[in-house]
Order: C-alpha cells, then sequence, then structure tokens
C-alpha cells in the first residue's frame, strides 16, 4: 500500500518547518522550490549594503534536509494548481499530493507602479542583494571619477522608500557604509558625504512597532545622516531620481522597501485572498472547502487574537510549518487534531546600523545597544548551520572593530 504523498510549495522558514516536522514519519514527503537554496532573507540586507556574503546566508536545500530520509527536494518553478485531481504542475511535469502545504512566500508590491521596478529594485532574494551592492559601490566608483560636482552629487544621493524594518536597516546600513566601510577608501570624494534619503508616506517610521521605538529609529536614524521625510509620498521614480510630493530629487541609486505582496497561491488555488494577495484560511490553517491544502507563512491570511493579520515574520512561519506537520501526523495517525492554531509572538525587532536597534518584545521595549547586542544574538541564532552562525559572528566582530567590510565585491551582469 502506497504512504501518503505531501507536498510542500517553498522551502523557507515555514516550508522548513514542515518537513522537520514530517521527517520520520509514515509518509512521503516532495519539497518544491525553485532555488536551490534556503535563505535568511531577514539580513540579506547587509548582503545589499556589502557586509555579508551570500553564502553566509544561504544553505543548499538539500544539506538542510539529507538526515530526513523520507523527504525529496525538487527544484522547480510551480505555475498552477488542480484541486480536484490534486495535481502540483511543475517545469518537469505534474506531481500528485494527498496533502499540499503552500508556503511561497511574498514579493514586491509597487502598488500598480510595476514601471518602478527597475528603476527601485526591491529586495527579496539574493539576486536583488547582488544587483544592489553593484549600484551601490557603483555610484561611488563613479563619483570618484566624476568630472562635475552636480554629477557627483547625483552619484552620491540614496534614496530609500518605505519606512518599515526592510528600509530603515537598509537606510542605516548604507549610511554606514559611506560613513564607515569606505571612509579611507577613495581620494577625489569623502564617502562620508552621501546623502541618504528615507522617504516615508506615513506619519511615523516602524508603523507595526510602538510609537516610542519609531521614534527612537527616527532619532539613531539621524544621528547616521539620515535624512527622514515623513508624511509625503513619493509619486515618481524613474533612473533619474525620484520625485517626493512636488520635490524632485536627482539620485542615482533608489531602494524599494514600501510594500510586498503575496505570491500567486491564491490564483493558483482560485479562492478568496485579502489585500496584500494571501490566502484566507481557517483556524488549521487550511483552505476553506479544501482540508487538504495548507497555507503557511506569507501566503495566509491568519489573525491574531485582537483581530490583526500575523506580520511575515519568520517565527510566525516556522510556528505555522511546526503546526502543519503536527496536524497531519495526527491525521494520519488517526490521532485527535492539536487547536486551531495561535501564534506565541517572540517580539519584533529592526537594527539601524552599528550598535543601534529597537526591539518589541511585548512586556519591554528597548532601543540602542542593548537592543542591537539582542538582535545579534537572535539573528545569529536563526540561521541555518553552526558554520554560517559561526563566520555571519565573526564578521560581524571583525566588522565592528575594524570599521571594515569585507564583501565589496561589484559583481553580476553590468560590473564590466
Amino acid at each position: 500500500m502506497a504512504r501518503p504523498h505531501i507536498v510542500i510549495v517553498g522551502a523557507g522558514f515555514g516550508g522548513l518547518a514542515a518537513a522537520h516536522g514530517l521527517a520520520g514519519a509514515a509518509v512521503d514527503v516532495t519539497v518544491i522550490d525553485r532555488r536551490n537554496y534556503h535563505l535568511f532573507q531577514p539580513l540579506l540586507y547587509q548582503v545589499a549594503t556589502a557586509g555579508l556574503s551570500p553564502a553566509q546566508i544561504a544553505s543548499p536545500i538539500r544539506a538542510i534536509l539529507r538526515r530526513a530520509a523520507n523527504v525529496r527536494v525538487v527544484i522547480g518553478k510551480v505555475s498552477g494548481i488542480d484541486k480536484e485531481r490534486c495535481l502540483v504542475t511543475v517545469d518537469q511535469g505534474t506531481i500528485a499530493y494527498d496533502h499540499l502545504v503552500l508556503a511561497t512566500g511574498a514579493r514586491h508590491s509597487y502598488f500598480g507602479r510595476e514601471d518602478w521596478e527597475n528603476a527601485a529594485p526591491g529586495l527579496k532574494k539574493i539576486d536583488d542583494a547582488i544587483g544592489i551592492r553593484r549600484r551601490l559601490l557603483t555610484a561611488f566608483e563613479e563619483a570618484e571619477a566624476a568630472s562635475s560636482p552636480e554629477v557627483r552629487r547625483r552619484l552620491l544621493t540614496f534614496v530609500v522608500i518605505g519606512g518599515g524594518p526592510t528600509g530603515v536597516e537598509m537606510a542605516g546600513a548604507i549610511a554606514e557604509l559611506g560613513r564607515v566601510a569606505l571612509r579611507r577608501d577613495f581620494r577625489n570624494i569623502d564617502p562620508a558625504d552621501a546623502r541618504v534619503v528615507l522617504v516615508e508616506a506615513g506619519q511615523r517610521l516602524l508603523p507595526t512597532f510602538p510609537a516610542m521605538l519609531g521614534h527612537a529609529a527616527r532619532e539613531a536614524l539621524q544621528e547616521l545622516g539620515v535624512e527622514v521625510r515623513l508624511g509625503t509620498a513619493v509619486t515618481q521614480c524613474d533612473s533619474e531620481g525620484v520625485a517626493i510630493g512636488e520635490e524632485r530629487l536627482s539620485a542615482a541609486t533608489i531602494v524599494w522597501g514600501a510594500g510586498v505582496m503575496a505570491s500567486a497561491a491564491a490564483a493558483w488555488l482560485g479562492v478568496d485572498k485579502d489585500r496584500a494577495g494571501r490566502v484566507v484560511v481557517g483556524p488549521d490553517l487550511t483552505v476553506p472547502d479544501h482540508p487538504k491544502i495548507s497555507c503557511i507563512g506569507d501566503t495566509a491570511s491568519v489573525m491574531d487574537a485582537a483581530g490583526k493579520p500575523l506580520p511575515g515574520l519568520a517565527p510566525v512561519a516556522k510556528q505555522q510549518g511546526a503546526y502543519v506537520a503536527r496536524r497531519l501526523r495526527a491525521a494520519l495517525s488517526g490521532k485527535a487534531p492539536p487547536r486551531p492554531f495561535r501564534y506565541s509572538s517572540w517580539g519584533t525587532m529592526a537594527t539601524i546600523g552599528r550598535r543601534a536597534a529597537v526591539a518589541d518584545l511585548g512586556w519591554v521595549k528597548l532601543d540602542g545597544t542593548l537592543a542591537w547586542l539582542l538582535w545579534s544574538a537572535v539573528h545569529v541564532s536563526f540561521l541555518i548551520g553552526f558554520r554560517n552562525r559561526l563566520v555571519v559572528m565573526l564578521d560581524w566582530l571583525w566588522s565592528y572593530f575594524t570599521f571594515q567590510s569585507g564583501a565589496r565585491l561589484i559583481t553580476g551582469p553590468g560590473s564590466h
């Protein structure tokens, strides 16, 4: 008799948590991902700003799951799901499932202005980070060779759009790149003269954090020399710069951190979705009327006890993946299902450059050096593999004491 087959689409935090939870069970598991590596997205901005190299925050999926004998990995792009026939369509054909777990993550949202993407790339994958790193470092190199003050000023102006954690972390890291890592590397320019502008349409930074931490983040960024523009949206974005309200700002490098939307999972299933495109699921994370299909992480729209959507954080996805694995194990063994999913919050954090961060732990709010130390410890612990944890920790210590950044390579298309 054939064993039940569980297909997991996506090898992010949620997908891997589900796969680990099903390891050793009397089922066959197939993990499908379009890339052969798991990426630790919270540190992706450090690759974009030359603080870390890609291999330090990514691990091969097969290596992560090699001890799970009942789990196989398929590298391919999913393009559709047949709910009636229980089939997933991938590049190689179709894969049948008895149970399906969708953990397909999120992508950039330009709020209907997709034509802005080339001018203002977002940060969701390694290729994005390498591309932004290339733009940042090339801007400094071209400014060194610029013949006019106007051209140099444009090249040394960097605009970050969006005042959430991604935007705050990017703006702080770019400011530190110029003020710290590159400060002695050039002869014709002073990298500390770089102008970093963070634009947020709302009235404060980090709107999902308590107001006091949003204010603390703003003060920390301003100490780094970042210009914080609040309450005014970007109305135009192109290769020459941005329009902030009625003001035109010339800039060579623009980074998008203003919004995300879910993957195409809801369209594949033809089911209800929220404003961000996430699939509306039940208390057990299954799709209504489709008990064989579960959605987790950024793919799922799940409310907390206060009726607010759960944030797109790694702990949320990991807890949901582990929950789905427990529920499937119980169902396949004839045991009672677990209680409806409930997220246990570990708090939220964001870093603002060197020795500065904010942390909302619920029972206590922290900012400054203590929050930065906590942020560093948590993020190192979340990395997969002892080697990555050790290397990242040593790199951070090296950068902290020497003021040097070791991943300042201009690579990728157009790098010549």
